[in-house]
């Protein structure tokens, strides 16, 4: 089963690290990401530029509303997602407990939601009522 691990860190508690213990850290992990993929666990991961690059997409007032940055103003941000391969929640506990990236900040762990039963019964929906795109959707994409 697969589960998204959500890493969180301090961006200024790791900024205030000198360069040899950013470096050392980074390799850790790496180090770590290795393992997980040689052992099959390791299904895929990004780490995430600076919360100051983001913007928040929201649906507000009947229109689509964009603020910079996060949505919530915290001391943690995420930092990247890890995507694991495990037998089970406890099994995911273990392999993200082993990740050197948990000395800089939590990890929150969720099993990734099987969506291929919902896709298809909205597939069968859309062909017994499709719905035509208006001219302002199609800008959009």
């Amino acid at each position: 089963m697969k589960y998204i691990c959500l890493g969180y860190f301090d961006e200024k508690k790791f900024e205030a690290l000198s360069e040899s213990e950013r470096n050392a850290m980074l390799d850790e992990c790496f180090d770590y990401d290795d393992v997980l993929r040689k052992n099959g666990h390791f299904a895929g991961g990004e780490a995430l530029q600076s919360a100051s690059n983001a913007a928040t997409v929201r649906w507000k007032s009947d229109k689509v509303s964009v603020i910079d940055g996060p949505f919530i103003e915290t001391k943690e941000q995420v930092g990247g997602i890890l995507i694991l391969e495990a037998r089970d929640l406890n099994h995911a506990i273990q392999l993200v407990s082993k990740h050197p990236g948990i000395k800089i900040g939590p990890f929150e762990i969720r099993p990734a939601a099987d969506l291929a039963g919902m896709i298809r019964e909205s597939g069968r929906r859309r062909a017994v009522h499709p719905k035509g795109v208006d001219d302002q959707s199609k800008d959009r994409v």
